[in-house]
C-alpha cells in the first residue's frame, strides 16, 4: 500500500545502485526497514494532518476545533455525537439563511426534526381577521385560528419551538411500562441530560438567537 513501511522500503532500495548494495545484505537491510519505517510514519502524519484542513474530511478534535473556529461556542459536539452527524450540522450552519421568517423555521426543523409555530403580533396573516377578510383570507376563532394581533409589538414575534422527539434511555423503562415500578425493576428518576444526544433548550434558543434579524425580538416556549 502507498506509504506503508513495505513500500518505503521498495523506494530506498530502487536508488541504491545494486552492484554495491544487494538484496541479501542483512545488515543493510535492517538499517533500511528503520528507514522506512520513519519515512511511514512521516507520510502517515502528512496525510492525516492534510485531512484536517478540510471539514469534508477533518476528524477527531480537529473537526471541533472548526466548529469553534466558524461558530465560536454556539456549535459544539453533543454528547456521543460522531464525526459524520458534527460535520452535517457545521455545513448547514455555513449556508444557512437568516433574518427570514422561513430561516427561522428551517433551523428549528434542522435542529429538532419538528416544525415550530411562529406568531406575528403585526402580520395579518398571522391574527387572521373577523369574517376571514384579513389580507390573506385567514379566519379568526377563539383557540382555533389566528391570534390577538397588535402593532404596539414592531419587530417581533412568538415562537413555539418544540423539544425532539428523543429515543429513551438505555435500560430505563418508560413512564406506564410494566416492567418497572417504584424500587423494583428498570425505573429511575431521569433528566433530558441521560438522552444520548439530545438537544438541549439552550441549543434551541441559540439556534432561534442566530438567525434572527438585527434589532428584532424573539419570545420563545419550548414545548414537548
Amino acid at each position: 500500500m502507498q506509504g506503508d513501511s513495505e513500500d518505503m522500503l521498495s523506494r530506498l532500495r530502487a536508488v541504491l545502485p545494486s552492484r554495491w548494495f544487494p538484496d541479501n545484505a542483512p545488515i543493510l537491510g535492517a538499517l533500511l526497514q528503520g528507514l522506512a519505517w520513519s519515512w511511514s510514519w512521516c507520510f502517515g502524519l502528512v496525510t492525516y494532518v492534510r485531512a484536517q484542513t478540510r471539514i469534508a474530511t477533518a476528524t477527531d478534535v480537529w473537526l471541533d476545533v472548526i466548529a469553534e473556529d466558524f461558530f465560536g461556542g454556539y456549535l459544539g459536539r453533543r454528547s456521543g455525537e460522531d464525526d459524520g452527524g458534527l460535520r452535517r450540522r457545521i455545513k448547514l450552519e455555513l449556508f444557512r439563511d437568516h433574518a427570514t421568517r422561513a430561516a427561522l423555521a428551517s433551523a428549528l426543523i434542522d435542529m429538532t426534526g419538528r416544525a415550530p409555530v411562529i406568531f406575528e403580533p403585526a402580520r395579518t396573516a398571522d391574527t387572521g381577521g373577523y369574517g376571514g377578510v384579513a389580507t390573506a383570507g385567514t379566519g379568526l376563532g377563539y383557540g382555533v385560528a389566528g391570534g390577538w394581533g397588535s402593532l404596539d409589538l414592531p419587530f417581533q414575534c412568538f415562537v413555539t419551538a418544540y423539544r425532539p422527539n428523543g429515543s429513551g434511555i438505555a435500560a430505563v423503562a418508560g413512564w406506564g411500562n410494566p416492567v418497572g415500578g417504584y424500587g423494583v425493576g428498570a425505573l429511575q428518576y431521569a433528566t433530558l441530560a441521560m438522552v444520548q444526544g439530545q438537544v438541549t433548550d439552550t441549543e434551541i434558543v441559540s439556534a432561534v438567537a442566530a438567525v434572527m434579524p438585527a434589532a428584532s425580538i424573539a419570545w420563545i416556549q419550548i414545548s414537548s
